[in-house]
């Protein structure tokens, strides 16, 4: 990190910071590294440390806070529920996962049924179970039951979500890992179809790949995995997990490439804009695939979570909101490709709506975690996707004046990063 011609916003860090931060270090099990900062309150997409300094968030929990921070209508939908019942498990009906059910299936176009749990991987490793279980009730022996994933992907980090990650990195040290993957290149249609064969019983992939470097599937591509599916029985599932919930300015991803439907898609992260839950949705050919006993979540269905993600669903109807995504991503886009021509930092700047990534190019490959480190002390947040890409994905709701002054704070970090 620079330390000459240093403009930071950021105060030095309290004595309570410092401690607080010696505690995590101490007693966290040591698989994160957290910015050295405690994050105390939040309103809109801005967000203040418990040492008063400020933040634009253009980082949104990683495309969770859709709405922002305290959101009024989550909040009240929140604390209503909190006065009534936290959780009851799936033994017994509640009133806001059921009326969540039938929104989501209504919402999605395709959907006939809805299993919950609480995160995008416990959601994908669902969606895993259902196609085996899928291929063994159509009679396929175990060695028929292939799930094709793309390189560069991302769909969680248990043992079979890590294995269908078809990233080295996330998988080294946790072999023997699961069998019955294949993996392909992504976005390229003659390596599919050279993969696909009688014993494949999915194909899964991200419609934009988000831990893969914001990455969307090249126009076509998406209708010939249908195709491919349909020819040999499998079933094509959308792992929505990051760039759905109106991320891209559609309520899903897919839904930019006209005509596909997918047997299942997966989310999490934005459904409860903050807080935890995941669904799979299920079409038609699988929708009775799970039995009673086959599956299960303990806190799937969460009472107050799906109180939340109702007002979510709804609030993502708004044409007023998609008229914002749509207006702040290209004041965004713009803007970087202002801050580019200044700089020449940026070999592309990509993605769809408020999901976008910037890679860096010459001496900056590799820099991405030092960049985001010297904005957060300009009082930007911004994420990475890998060593190369900036990572932006404010929330939905994020205002005109909110991206002006990220962008003068992006804009000040990399002055000070690149005169250093």
């Amino acid at each position: 990190m620079p330390t000459k011609n240093k403009t930071t916003r950021i105060k030095k860090a309290s004595i309570r910071t410092s401690k607080l931060v010696a505690i995590g270090k101490q007693y966290y099990v040591p698989n994160y590294k957290p910015r050295e900062a405690i994050l105390d309150h939040g309103k809109g997409a801005r967000i203040w440390d418990i040492d008063g300094n400020d933040y634009i968030d253009f980082g949104a929990g990683i495309a969770v806070n859709g709405f922002g921070h305290q959101d009024p209508d989550l909040v009240k939908a929140l604390i209503t529920q909190a006065k009534k019942i936290w959780h009851t498990s799936n033994v017994f009906y509640t009133e806001p996962p059921v009326l969540l059910s039938q929104e989501l299936v209504k919402a999605s176009g395709f959907a006939k049924r809805v299993f919950f749990c609480s995160t995008g991987g416990e959601a994908n490793e669902a969606a895993i179970k259902l196609a085996r279980k899928y291929a063994t009730d159509k009679g396929r022996p175990p060695e028929k039951r292939e799930i094709i994933t793309f390189e560069g992907s991302f769909h969680g980090r248990t043992l079979a979500t890590v294995t269908a990650t078809a990233q080295p990195k996330y998988q080294a040290g946790f072999e023997p890992l699961p069998g019955g993957f294949v993996y392909c290149p992504f976005n390229d249609e003659d390596a599919i179809k050279a993969l696909v064969s009688e014993k494949t019983c999915a194909i899964m992939l991200e419609p934009i790949q988000g831990e893969g470097g914001i990455t969307a599937a090249k126009p076509g591509f998406l209708k010939l995995l249908r195709k491919l599916c349909d020819d040999v029985g499998a079933l094509l599932i959308f792992d929505e997990v990051q760039c759905g919930m109106g991320r891209t300015g559609k309520f899903f991803a897919f839904q930019h490439e006209k005509g596909v439907v997918p047997d299942v898609v997966t989310l999490a992260k934005g459904l409860g804009g903050g807080f935890p839950i995941g669904a799979m949705l299920v079409g038609d050919k699988a929708e009775q695939t799970f039995q009673f006993g086959s599956h299960g979540s303990t806190f799937g269905g969460n009472p107050m979570a799906a109180s939340v993600a109702r007002v979510v669903i709804r609030k993502l109807q708004s044409k007023a909101l998609k008229k914002n995504i749509e207006d702040r991503a290209k004041e965004l886009r713009n803007a970087l490709t202002g801050l580019n021509n200044t700089y020449n930092i940026f070999k592309e700047v990509r993605g769809r709506g408020l999901m976008i990534g910037a890679e860096l190019h010459g001496e900056l490959v590799g820099k991405a975690g030092d960049i985001i480190e010297v904005v957060r002390h300009h009082g930007l947040l911004i994420l990475q996707a890998g060593p190369n890409v900036l990572r932006i994905m404010p929330p939905l709701t994020v205002t005109k004046q909110e991206i002006a002054l990220g962008v003068k704070r992006l804009n000040e970090a990399l002055k000070e990063y690149l005169l250093s």
